[in-house]
């Protein structure tokens, strides 16, 4: 996806409209379905289904009590961000055992979103190498669930080792405007690698 053309500020009316592909990604109940579901201006396609004994051992469950359905492929919902601008959102499985569909979900995506729940923080690390080793232009959001530990996220970030110039948000998965803002710094981030790598004049503002 070239973003060379994307028109933030709305100045140029009537240029064409410019699709993106968006990730959100993160490991097992991390809020992937729900931020999905918060923003969507379309009904969600969700592939729910109950969590089975095919899951003991494997899916930690522990951590996220009440839980019942898990995503066994992928979730999908689409957000118009401006007039010239709609984004696309894949959520990722989160068990490990279904991670070989991540592949083909992020082909075709300029960015994505890694929410970290700071209840099982160290559930992080493989969903982050995995961007970290695809080059994929990708955020990390730190989602607040009520009865988790609250760290700053410079803490979060040096727990996790994750590099200086990827960036870093507090989100509500549950609330749009929350949302809302994570998908904002997943397409600004992408744009800037985009205009590093290519040369591109900055344009974001």
């Amino acid at each position: 996806m070239d973003f060379a053309n994307y028109d933030p500020d709305g100045v140029n009316r009537g240029r064409e409209i410019i699709s993106a592909k968006i990730v959100i990604a993160g490991g097992f109940g991390v809020g992937k379905t729900t931020l999905v579901g918060a923003i969507s201006e379309i009904q969600p396609l969700t592939t729910e289904a109950l969590m089975t004994a095919a899951g003991v051992g494997i899916d930690d469950a522990s951590k996220v009590p009440g839980k019942e359905t898990t995503t066994v492929a992928m979730d999908f919902g689409r957000i118009t961000m401006a007039e010239d601008l709609i984004l696309y959102l894949f959520g990722t499985p989160g068990q490990t055992r279904f991670w070989f569909m991540w592949d083909e979900i992020i082909r075709g995506a300029v960015g994505a979103a890694v929410l970290v729940d700071t209840r099982r923080i160290t559930d992080a690390f493989a969903p982050l190498d995995y961007f970290e080793n695809r080059k994929l232009p990708y955020v990390v959001a730190l989602n607040r669930f009520g009865d988790a530990p609250h760290y700053e996220l410079e803490e979060v970030r040096e727990a996790l080792a994750i590099s200086p110039d990827v960036p870093m948000v507090l989100c509500d998965a549950r609330q749009r405007d929350s949302v809302k803002q994570v998908l904002v710094t997943v397409v600004e981030h992408a744009m800037l690698r985009l205009q590093a790598e290519h040369g591109y004049p900055a344009s974001v503002g």
